[in-house]
């Protein structure tokens, strides 16, 4: 049933503008979400990894984006079904054990592991790794699902989604910009961030959580997801290059793969993707209000991890209170 509460405009249908539009329209709003691309989610949330992982984000995160996503995984779970609470592991291989001692230094609410207790919680890896953390308390979700649940949710809650460039904003009481770089003109202090990843399919291997290797250069994910499909990305360029992955980015990821196990190497590539995600130099997202008009942007590679906390802001704002 529709709302009755302020009509508000949502510009931008990735994981920013779907979470503010559930989250608005849960609370009573008449919400319109608009997204200037063919679908939802044309933007870099359809390539994320879809990490609800707030401990493991600390190792390089400020401590606020830590402290506002700490409920992210309860949130999904009340919205999306088959999120995953099965932590998060992170691992390295012999030579980077350095940087293993030093994640745990920068993180906490994780129990370090030997060899038998990784084979105990991922069975294709025993006898692979020496020792790993293990944060129990994390969770993920498969982004794409997400979006298309969240989707399925506003339009239950009455919502509407346009997907034309008819909407003219000066019809509602309220507009929230979450168009991420498409902001830039206005948003002056973003830059681009890219990423790549890609999708595999190895019914060889069998992982039950994501699992982070990490190296001094570049640590890499790797996300279990159904029908033996795993994402593999982490990639962090400074550039808003929006070509194809490139020759790098794939040798890297792949040979991320085959060192976690070499089972990967007869893994078929079934996708390979970059996205540019919009980032403050802080590299925290942070909404702001002008009037009647209000922006909710640079996500960074938090978009997952920090909307819900980040659309309570814009709720809060709209609805009087204070925040």
């Amino acid at each position: 049933m529709a709302g009755s509460g302020p009509t508000i405009l949502i510009q931008g249908a990735g994981v920013a503008g779907l979470v503010t539009a559930v989250t608005l329209a849960e609370r009573g709003a008449q919400v319109t979400l608009h997204e200037a691309g063919p679908r939802i989610g044309s933007g870099a949330s359809w390539f994320a990894g879809g990490m609800l992982a707030p401990w493991c984000e600390a190792e390089s995160a400020p401590e606020e984006v830590t402290r506002d996503s700490l409920d992210a995984l309860a949130w999904w779970s009340e919205h999306v079904p088959h999120v995953m609470h099965n932590g998060s592991l992170v691992v390295a291989p012999p030579r980077d054990q350095a940087e293993l001692a030093r994640f745990g230094r920068r993180t906490s609410h994780f129990q370090s592991l030997g060899m038998d207790d990784i084979a105990a919680l991922e069975p294709d890896l025993a006898g692979r790794f020496e020792k790993a953390l293990f944060f129990a308390e994390e969770g993920h979700v498969d982004p794409r699902v997400a979006l298309v649940r969240l989707k399925e949710r506003l339009l239950t809650l009455g919502g509407h989604i346009r997907l034309d460039h008819s909407v003219v904003e000066g019809q509602f009481d309220w507009t929230v910009d979450c168009t991420g770089m498409q902001a830039r003109d206005t948003e002056t202090a973003l830059r681009g961030v890219r990423g790549e990843m890609i999708l595999v399919r190895c019914p060889d291997v069998t992982l039950h959580r994501p699992v982070r290797m990490l190296h001094p250069r570049i640590p890499i994910y790797i996300v279990p997801r159904e029908n033996h499909v795993f994402m593999v990305g982490a990639t962090m360029v400074e550039s808003d290059d929006s070509r194809e992955i490139t020759v790098r980015a794939m040798s890297e990821l792949l040979n991320a793969l085959y060192t976690l196990h070499p089972a990967f190497a007869e893994a078929e590539i079934i996708e390979a993707n970059a996205g540019i995600r919009p980032s403050y130099p802080d590299n925290v997202p942070r909404v702001h209000c002008e009037g009647r008009r209000i922006s909710v942007n640079g996500m960074y590679r938090h978009g997952f991890l920090l909307s819900p906390a980040r659309a309570r802001e814009v709720a809060d704002i709209i609805f009087g209170q204070s925040v």
